[in-house]
């Protein structure tokens, strides 16, 4: 049986640029709802949401850390309305990483929430990656609300902090509190709702103390709250009316009507505070719970029937047909593999049956967990609407579908970014052999964007990634999680391949040996795309030019020329192939000669196409003080990058610049020696350009 009513269940993120506070938060989050009895420090290295060993050293997350706690708002037990307060809800919280290599944490988990808390820095305000995170959430329709924090930092303004959300991700951006005082004066917060203040007192910040708003805030907190009255108003036609005829709406009708519009993600509810000094994190909780959505407040979800193609949905209701989700692999070294899944509708239960449908095959769900960070809590089901986590699947991956075999659905997969990164690796010892052939395929079902492969020339693996970070930690995981021991090459860069131009050519495979022979002849027509469409194939065949059975062949063996390039072997993407005649011949034509044909017939029209090589290009910001200014943008000029803005942030310049990722090697080093160590950057994937003339002969050169 349910332990709590399904409107009473957040499922929540907590997502933001790397250093603005996430896992500070979360800790905050953990001890006010009484899941860990003391604090952990980023800085003490003992948090519980930052669990590895990894994370603990380096300060940074890694993996998103998945928990569930609960929380009775703070607010006085009756409201406006008269309706008891006094109820618990049960918040499902995933702590996610901030840093660009491991965005895929981020991705994933904005897909499985209803809600997500974004962490800005007081001082910084919108930074890179918060603009992606905020994608990433536009994308799956994600509601949030927006937490303004390290409003105690030297230099923090939550003026420009809030207008750079404005400006930058959501003009719907609107604050529901302000702050009393800044930098060492912070003190507390103002509820431009209540029209009160509130100071946060003990040792921790766990006593909240309510007053009257202090003499010299009161003019500015009656314009705030006369402005979010309207804003609030003017989504609902009926407080409207109400309003222009003179009546202030009742708190119960703001915080009902906010909500909705939170919901919708017409209105972006902005609070504020310090999580560090333990003041306003018990407000961000009753936000959570009085805006952000349960999932009965979310359209159902939809997907495909396998058996007849047509879209379906299924509703958040423990007595509909059983559907969940999984958005996560975790190799753990106590119970094997865990396989994080968010159940849409009907029950998970242990030991009973559930059919991946994305790959057609039973499961059986031996163990159901709970998560509290690495500690597991066994139970015996998880009801719609949940997120729980089951030991020992053989075959599902990140993105399949669990779902009752009579009723089957396949939900919409999770898209991931395509690996920028490359890096040779081979085992120390014969000892290490095999087990990094074991390592590596468990790292890589756990990480969609960790690619491995071979290079067929050299023979030697190749391991893939977002950034030279997320290299640098899968290898330290293979060393300390599975002691393999590995010597890694220098990375490389994972260029890519396309053409410019209208092409068209014919592939004819014919053999004749004693007995039956091959026939197999296409003509195709490649035509460019737009950067990052991939790849598309078209079948324009008329008249049965070529049976029905032999265009997937066909279509399998382009699939395959594209993975090496003519260039110099690069994967070739960005174009469209159009099938669009050719012949056959009764007896000898098969799949295998129609493949080989349709290979062939690539090669030839991609030479025609005048091709090119693309290049990953990297988004860069850089801070450093301002005397550096000159030093580095010249230095940027000189990586073929081009700078894009330059803004200042207190006495720090901003760099943002578009620079190829070929040049970036190395830069933490240089900056630090060209800045005396005062100067840091950010980076992330962009998109792919053109390499030059002169840059392209190096690389076809460097890879013959």
């Amino acid at each position: 049986m349910r332990q709590y009513p399904m409107q009473k269940v957040r499922d929540i993120g907590v997502v933001a640029h790397i250093d603005a506070g996430k896992t500070t938060v979360s800790e905050r989050i953990l001890f006010y709802t009484g899941i860990s009895h003391k604090i952990g420090e980023v800085h003490t290295g003992d948090t519980v949401m930052d669990w590895m060993d990894q994370e603990r050293e380096r300060g940074i997350t890694i993996t998103s850390a998945a928990t569930t706690c609960f929380w009775t708002p703070t607010y006085a037990h009756k409201d406006a309305a008269g309706k008891d307060k006094a109820d618990e809800h049960r918040i499902n919280l995933i702590d996610t990483p901030g840093h660009i290599d491991f965005t895929v944490e981020v991705k994933r988990s904005l897909r499985v929430l209803d809600g997500a808390v974004v962490v800005f820095d007081g001082v910084a305000g919108v930074e890179p990656q918060s603009e992606t995170n905020w994608r990433y959430a536009d994308d799956y329709k994600v509601p949030r609300i927006c937490f303004i924090n390290k409003l105690d930092r030297m230099g923090a303004s939550f003026e420009n902090s809030l207008k750079s959300i404005q400006d930058r991700l959501t003009p719907n951006a609107i604050p529901i509190q302000l702050p009393i005082g800044l930098e060492g004066n912070f003190e507390g917060i103002v509820d431009l709702l209540r029209m009160k203040a509130y100071h946060f007192t003990g040792e921790r910040g766990e006593n909240i103390v309510e007053g009257e708003i202090p003499a010299q805030m009161l003019d500015e907190a009656k314009l705030r709250n006369h402005e979010l009255v309207e804003k609030i108003v003017e989504q609902d036609d009926r407080l409207m009316h109400s309003y222009l005829e003179g009546r202030i709406p009742a708190l119960h009708e703001l915080k009902a009507t906010l909500r909705k519009a939170t919901i919708a993600n017409s209105i972006v509810p902005v609070v504020t505070g310090s999580a560090l000094k333990n003041k306003g994190v018990q407000f961000v909780l009753d936000a959570v719970v009085d805006y952000l959505p349960s999932p009965l407040d979310i359209p159902p979800v939809k997907g495909i029937d396998p058996k007849t193609n047509a879209e379906i949905s299924r509703s958040p209701n423990d007595n509909e047909p059983a559907s969940a989700l999984a958005f996560k692999i975790a190799a753990d070294p106590f119970v094997g593999s865990l396989t994080f899944f968010r159940v849409y509708s009907g029950v998970v239960k242990k030991g009973s049956y559930v059919f991946n449908s994305t790959k057609g095959i039973q499961e059986r769900v031996g163990r159901i967990v709970r998560m509290h960070a690495n500690h597991r809590e066994e139970v015996d089901e998880i009801p719609a609407g949940d997120l729980g986590a089951i030991v020992g699947l053989k075959d599902t991956t990140t993105g399949d579908t669990l779902c009752d075999s009579e009723r089957p659905i396949i939900l919409e997969r999770i898209v991931f970014p395509e690996p920028v990164i490359s890096m040779r690796v081979e085992p120390k010892t014969k000892a290490d052999q095999e087990k990094m052939g074991i390592a590596l395929r468990r790292l890589s079902e756990e990480d969609p964007t960790f690619r491995v492969g071979g290079d067929p020339e050299t023979g030697e693996m190749i391991i893939s990634g977002m950034g030279e970070l997320h290299l640098e930690v899968l290898v330290e995981r293979m060393k300390r999680e599975f002691s393999v021991l590995a010597n890694t090459g220098k990375p490389q860069v994972a260029y890519r391949e396309t053409i410019r131009r209208h092409a068209e050519a014919e592939g004819r495979y014919i053999r004749q040996t004693g007995g039956r022979g091959q026939y197999g002849h296409v003509k195709i027509k490649l035509d460019p795309l737009e950067r990052g469409k991939g790849f598309e194939f078209i079948d324009d065949t008329t008249g049965g030019s070529i049976p029905r059975e032999f265009i997937a062949p066909v279509e399998k063996g382009v699939r395959e020329a594209l993975t090496r390039g003519i260039l110099a072997g690069y994967p070739v993407t960005d174009l469209s192939l159009t099938l669009y005649d050719g012949s056959f011949h009764e007896v000898d034509s098969s799949e295998a000669a129609f493949k080989i044909a349709g290979s062939m017939a690539f090669q030839e029209a991609a030479k025609a196409g005048d091709p090119v090589i693309l290049e990953p290009i990297m988004k860069v910001q850089v801070l450093m003080p301002a005397e550096f200014m000159g030093d580095i943008t010249g230095d940027i000029a000189a990586k073929r990058g081009k700078i894009e803005s330059m803004d200042d942030r207190m006495n720090i310049k901003v760099v943002n610049a578009k620079v190829p990722l070929s040049e970036m090697f190395g830069y933490a080093t240089k900056l630090r020696s060209m800045t005396q160590g005062r100067g840091n950057f950010t980076m992330e994937f962009s998109h792919y350009e053109e390499v030059p003339k002169s840059v392209s002969q190096l690389i076809i050169e460097g890879k013959k």
